[in-house]
């Protein structure tokens, strides 16, 4: 110990507690690691299917090494990932892990996030040398795992709310587009989103805006696949940049708080949008001040954020580094700067907040 250290009265149950809680943090990313190897080799959908069986019949039927599943699976059981029967010598998954662990599609499903963290600890080097320059670091820098990761992760939580929940929360927005409304959604990324409302509202047209040229091959891929490339299309282009205008409404998705120069995006949709048309700015679920955001889900956050958000917005011009956690209060400050008149939080989830904003 140092002398600074020394100088200190150590309060041991305080220290013994702390520990505890690194410790518990280490065996989680263990399992984290661990969970995401379950994930690319199958064998967690292996086992979900079979249900309880031997670490041989499982690595024969998952087609993986018997001696290292063997390891993997002990690992498993004592994160409490997977169940081990001493009696039987074998694994199984209860159906509460089976969901987070395996089923994909459901938002309880956890592998989405997984990979986006492997992500980060695959580049962990450039993330030292951005935070000790401060230089920006583009969305494109980062390892692939990043952008499907998020969009694993961020899809099935789309899928249950956007056209049930937040659309209808916006006025008379779902009556547009029933009738044929021209929608864009900035950031779309690989076009989830995008192609969920499609689906949902064939009169209408969808047109997908990102910047990172891969992930609008992805969307055009995927339209294609979906059966939506006839109402969709996806261009690659920064929201300062758009073309089109006259749109009846103007979607962005967990995008804004990444863009180096927010009120200008914000007041070119704006610009792009009719009259009486409408921004939907989905945005993480914060309080306005750091003291409100202090808990895990405002950990994870400031963590995506001090890792890819804050350093993407640096990269790009202003680079104003909004950050994940900006709060509702800060959000309406940008959209108002951008000349947008009225700003309301239509509605809520868990993660998320839905503002509805208005020229």
């Amino acid at each position: 110990m140092d002398s600074a250290t020394l100088s200190v009265q150590v309060n041991e149950e305080r220290l013994d507690a702390f520990f505890g809680k690194v410790m518990e943090d280490i065996g989680g990313a263990f399992a984290v690691l661990l969970s995401f190897l379950g994930d690319q080799t199958g064998v967690y959908r292996t086992l979900r299917d079979i249900g309880p069986c031997s670490t041989t019949e499982l690595a024969r039927l998952s087609k993986v090494d018997d001696r290292y599943l063997r390891e993997w699976l002990s690992a498993q059981a004592a994160a409490g990932y997977v169940v081990y029967h001493p009696e039987a010598d074998a694994f199984s998954l209860t159906p509460e892990q089976a969901i987070v662990l395996a089923q994909e599609g459901h938002p309880a499903c956890m592998q989405g996030f997984f990979q986006l963290l492997v992500s980060q600890f695959t580049t962990h080097d450039k993330a030292v040398d951005t935070l000790r320059s401060g230089s920006g670091r583009a969305w494109g820098e980062h390892h692939g795992c990043c952008f499907c990761g998020t969009d694993r992760f961020f899809r099935p939580g789309y899928a249950v709310h956007l056209v049930d929940t937040w659309l209808p929360a916006l006025e008379g927005v779902t009556d547009k587009l029933a009738a044929g409304a021209k929608v864009a959604d900035v950031g779309c990324g690989h076009g989830s989103s995008t192609m969920l409302m499609a689906r949902a509202f064939p009169n209408a047209t969808f047109h997908g805006y990102d910047f990172h040229a891969p992930s609008i091959d992805i969307a055009r891929e995927q339209a294609a696949a979906a059966g939506v490339a006839t109402n969709t299309g996806f261009i690659t282009s920064t929201a300062k940049d758009i073309a089109d205008g006259d749109f009846d409404l103007i979607c962005m998705f967990d995008a804004l708080h990444d863009m180096g120069d927010p009120v200008g995006a914000a007041r070119r949709l704006r610009e792009c949008l009719k009259p009486d048309g409408t921004l939907m700015l989905v945005e993480p679920l914060a309080g306005d001040r750091l003291a409100d955001n202090l808990h895990l889900l405002g950990q994870i956050f400031y963590s995506a954020s001090t890792l890819i958000c804050t350093p993407a917005s640096r990269a790009q011009e202003v680079g104003l580094a909004l950050g994940a956690q900006a709060g509702e209060r800060r959000l309406a400050e940008i959209l108002k700067e951008a000349g947008f008149r009225q700003v309301r939080r239509a509605t809520q989830t868990e993660v998320n907040m839905v503002l509805e904003a208005r020229p």
